[in-house]
Formats: structure tokens, C-alpha cells, sequence
């Protein structure tokens, strides 16, 4: 049974004596290594296994633990402990626990995540590195949000650069945040810079730093920019999709080189930066008009992550506003502890053009008008409940029935996240008779 077990144990494990000649090596790593498990005994290890420590660890006696090995075109990370018998050192025995740096790196962001959940790790990483925000703040239960979510976990441990798309108040920066807290560079800093919020005159001070004297009330002794500032770290780029066109040209240089320049300065001093990219604008259209560098946009577009807006995923209105009423009466200082079923159904019934944030305003209006422990309608923002239907105006009946159709059509698609045969069963009619409707409205 013993053996059974060892040969089948995750880790790949190796035994040497003294002089480095393998006594045992179990089935799962003899797999990897495609050689003959019966074979291998009797052979010195630097035979079998490349770049191994095992024989000089056989005969120092001094312990390895989680060295980098590079076998077969990975690198592993492997243990190396020597045995003794009697006080005697008669060998060695090898582990392989994480078969390459990836698989590694991915435990660690699993381990992240559970982590995220208590709330003091958060606090204390936003005080230490300037990451508000953890996966764990992201709140939704449709499955574009789920999916999103673990895309996420994937993408964080790696170093490539995101961009992340979706319109304004969709939540892009608390996706930029939990990157960061779940990758590598969690213990470092996160620098936040808003492109479109800083004038063009000063974009290029911010974002490189200047040097004493570059311009009339240049700071004594210069100033870093925030990729100086970055260095190590991740630096999000907010709005890059309004950064003017002679900024763009720098900042490819920046990402090209990994070395930024000072305004005023003679020399470029190297940085390590990961980029994090938001917009909500349609960058394709803007590099096809030449308002955006082409090469910067694929400098960014490495890993992608779309937001949908909130009107798309109507399951995570409720949810959302939950924990909105929730974060809102403790700020307040109220008791309102739930939504009436009444409010609810107008919030479900609003297009939310201003997504997640224009919801949390909602409902923080409605946490300071309400004289209940509840959110009822009447102390929902007004435009909330002024529901006029649909205009009739001068339009004849047909073309007030297809619209009403095309809507009623629309929300249910939404409301079943595009499972066609349930929202036909939903709105009664047969599913070939929805898909003709689906094309005649293009929805």
C-alpha cells in the first residue's frame, strides 16, 4: 500500500545515497522523465535528472527547500533534504511540489483570494500598497460577473499587461485593484493616475517626474513621476483613452524600453512596472481614425476584460443594491436594513445608463429619504418611479405594438442572459418564432 501511494503521489519524489546513485524514484516522476522506473536504480542522478542538486546535497548534508530547477524547459520548484541514520548522512531525498513557477504562482493567487475575504487583510495591503479594493468587493451573481471573476484569478499572477473595458460607473478601477492584490507585486505600490483628469501640460511631469529647475516652480530637488513611483508595483492608467497623441508617443516609448526620463533630465533610469489600462472608449474606432497609436493599443491589449453594463446583467441589480444599503446606513448612521419588493421591481425596471454608480446614488438618496428601516418606492429618487410608458405621439398603432414587442423581448433576453429557449417559454411563444423576432428587431 505504501508503495502504491508514493508512486502515485502528486509530488514527483527521488531517493540518492551518499554517492548520488538513485535508490528510488516513484512512477509519476519516471513518467515525466519518460524513462524506465527499473531502470533508473543503480544510476548516478545527474544521469537521469538535469541541473540536480541531489548528490551534492547527499554529501553536504545542508538542506535545499523551494530551489529553482530548470527540467525539461520549465522551471520547478524542488526540495532537497539529506537523510540520516544513526546521525550518519546515507542520502538524500528530492521533491518536485509545484511542477513550474506557474503552477506556483497560481496556488499563491488561490491563496490570495481566501485571504481577500478577511477584511483586515485588505485594510492593512491598502494602507502598505494603495489598493483599496479586493475580488472579494465585487459584487454580482450573473454569470458574465462569475466568469469575470475567475478570469481574473487566471490573469492576476502573470505580468502581462490588462486593458480593461466597459462604460463609466461599470466598476473597471476595483477590477485593476483586485488584480493587483491577487498578483505578485501585491505587497508593492499601486499607483492610480486619471489620464483624462490631469491637463496636457502636466501629463508628462506626472506621469515621468521632472527634474529641479526644468520649469518656473519646478520643486527644489525634482520630483518622481508615477511610474518612478510605481517601480515594482502596478501602475493603473484610468481614462487612457484620453490621453492626448504626444503623450501617447512617450508612453510607448516608457512600455517599450521599461526606462523613464524625467522632464529636464539628461540620463533615463530603468523601472519595473506592470500597466493596468481602463477606457470606456471605442479605442478600434479611435486607432482606425488616428486618434490612437496603434502599437500603443496592442502594447496594452495583451489581456482584455470587458464589463458589461449593469442593464445587460439585471440579476446583479439587487445584489449590488443589497450591499449598497448595507455600506450607506453604516456610513449614515441609519438602521435600514432591506428593500421593499415594491422598490425592487422599479429598480429592475430602470435601463441604469449610469451602471453601478448611478445605483449606489439611488440608493444612498434613498437611505437619507427614508423615515423606515426599508427603502420603499416613495423614497426612491423620483425619476425612478416617473414610469410614462411608451409615447404614442403621432405613430400608428403597428409601430407601438413592435416596439413594446421588441422591449418586452429584449428584457427577457437579459433577464435569462441570452438562453433563448427559456426566454421563449418565458414570453409564450415557440423558439423559432423568437428568433425571427430576435432578427427583425436586431436585438
Amino acid at each position: 500500500m505504501l508503495e502504491t501511494i508514493i508512486d502515485n503521489a502528486y509530488e514527483w519524489l527521488v531517493v540518492v545515497d551518499k554517492e548520488g546513485i538513485i535508490d528510488f524514484m516513484n512512477k509519476t516522476y519516471c513518467e515525466f522523465l519518460d524513462v524506465d522506473s527499473s531502470c533508473v536504480i543503480g544510476m548516478h542522478v545527474t544521469d537521469v535528472i538535469e541541473n540536480t542538486r541531489m548528490h551534492i546535497v547527499a554529501k553536504s548534508g545542508k538542506i535545499e527547500l523551494a530551489d529553482l530547477q530548470y527540467i525539461r524547459g520549465n522551471y520547478m520548484i524542488a526540495n532537497r533534504v539529506p537523510l540520516y541514520y544513526q546521525n550518519e548522512l546515507i542520502g538524500a531525498v528530492g521533491t518536485v511540489i509545484f511542477r513550474d513557477t506557474e503552477q506556483w504562482k497560481q496556488m499563491n493567487t488561490h491563496i490570495k483570494v481566501l485571504l481577500s475575504e478577511l477584511e483586515y487583510y485588505r485594510s492593512g495591503s491598502s494602507k502598505e500598497n494603495g489598493a483599496s479594493y479586493s475580488l472579494n468587493d465585487i459584487v454580482g451573481v450573473s454569470d458574465s460577473i462569475q466568469r469575470l471573476k475567475e478570469k481574473v484569478k487566471q490573469v492576476a499572477s502573470g505580468n502581462v499587461s490588462v486593458l480593461i473595458r466597459g462604460e463609466s460607473g461599470t466598476g473597471k478601477e476595483l477590477f485593476a485593484h483586485s488584480i493587483h492584490q491577487l498578483s505578485e507585486r501585491s505587497n508593492r505600490p499601486f499607483i492610480k493616475v486619471n489620464c483624462g483628469a490631469i491637463p496636457d501640460q502636466l501629463l508628462e511631469s506626472e506621469l515621468f517626474g521632472y527634474e529641479e529647475g526644468a520649469f518656473t516652480g519646478a520643486k527644489k530637488g525634482g520630483k518622481p513621476g508615477k511610474f518612478e513611483l510605481a517601480n515594482t508595483g502596478t501602475i493603473f492608467l484610468d481614462e487612457i483613452g484620453d490621453m492626448p497623441a504626444n503623450m501617447q508617443v512617450k508612453l510607448l516609448r516608457v512600455l517599450q524600453d521599461r526606462e523613464v526620463e524625467r522632464v529636464g533630465g539628461v540620463s533615463s533610469k530603468k523601472v519595473d512596472v506592470r500597466v493596468i489600462a481602463a477606457t470606456n472608449r471605442p479605442l478600434e474606432a479611435m486607432v482606425e481614425e488616428r486618434r490612437f497609436r496603434e502599437d500603443l493599443f496592442y502594447r496594452i491589449n495583451v489581456m482584455q476584460l470587458y464589463i458589461p453594463p449593469l442593464r445587460e446583467r439585471i440579476q446583479d441589480v439587487k445584489p449590488l443594491a443589497d450591499s449598497f444599503v448595507k455600506k450607506i446606513s453604516i456610513k449614515a448612521g441609519k438602521r435600514v436594513d432591506h428593500i421593499e419588493e415594491a422598490a425592487v421591481q422599479l429598480l429592475w425596471e430602470h435601463n441604469w445608463p449610469g451602471n453601478a454608480r448611478e445605483l449606489e446614488n439611488a440608493i444612498e438618496a434613498a437611505v437619507h429619504l427614508t423615515r423606515k428601516e426599508t427603502i420603499d418606492p416613495l423614497s426612491l429618487p423620483d425619476y425612478l418611479k416617473d414610469n410614462e410608458g411608451i409615447k404614442a405621439g403621432n405613430r400608428n398603432l403597428k409601430d407601438i405594438l413592435e416596439e413594446a414587442e421588441s422591449e418586452a423581448i429584449r428584457k427577457t433576453l437579459i433577464q435569462c442572459e441570452n438562453d433563448k429557449i427559456t426566454a421563449a417559454e418565458i414570453l409564450g411563444i415557440g423558439k423559432t418564432s423568437l428568433y425571427d423576432k430576435i432578427k427583425k428587431y436586431n436585438l
